[in-house]
């Protein structure tokens, strides 16, 4: 009886709806959660492309900076946030592919999942500034060219590290244009929600 209690629990936990509470429960800022949203669309499409876990990734994914409003500094996050979640019972391998996406850290990349949030969380964000700088304002007309040409721009978005956008490509095996392509891709799935469809009219 205790282990099919812990069964439900463990699904309970890995739910979106658990995740997305607490990640609001800790975040009040609209742009991290906003963030937190287009990794998830990112990393949920890359979950369906390599036949994983899409809920399971995307959970992961909702979490990654859940506790940075309230711990932004490189001594907490994502340390303290990790620390809540295995507090609530969440399993160790969120908690490292979490903890992976930060290069300082200690903990490396292994796992497919570990390598894919890397991979998407400043793509997601560097995407986002691209497409809000469009006169649509828009990700539904924003190009793969696009984003590879603000990436040279250094003034651009000047804090994204344009070589860890390149690594994460790298980790993924995948040519930086077809990762850009897939993340464009995979968030305009999620267009409104993500505050991106602009004034480009709905199909």
């Amino acid at each position: 009886m205790r282990h099919e209690d812990g069964a439900a629990s463990m699904s309970q936990l890995l739910s979106r709806d658990a995740a997305w509470a607490l990640l609001t429960e800790w975040t009040a800022g609209e742009s991290l959660r906003k963030h937190a949203l287009g990794v998830e669309a990112a990393v949920r499409g890359y979950a369906r492309t390599f036949g994983e876990d899409e809920t399971a990734w995307g959970v992961v994914a909702l979490l990654h900076d859940f506790d940075y409003e309230r711990f932004p500094t490189p001594a907490d996050h994502p340390f303290r946030g990790c620390e809540e979640l295995e507090r609530r019972g969440y399993p160790d391998w969120v908690m490292r592919a979490i903890l992976s996406h930060a290069d300082y850290s200690g903990i490396s990349r292994d796992s497919p999942l570990e390598k894919t949030l890397y991979a998407c969380d400043e793509m997601a964000g560097f995407v986002t500034a691209a497409s809000l700088v469009r006169p649509s304002r828009s990700i539904l007309d924003l190009e793969t060219r696009s984003v590879l040409k603000r990436m040279k721009d250094k003034a651009f978005a000047r804090a994204v590290s344009r070589d860890d956008l390149r690594r994460g490509a790298s980790e993924l095996e995948l040519p930086l244009e077809s990762h850009v392509t897939n993340v464009i891709t995979f968030m305009r799935e999620q267009a409104d929600a993500l505050g991106l469809r602009g004034t480009v009219p709905s199909t």
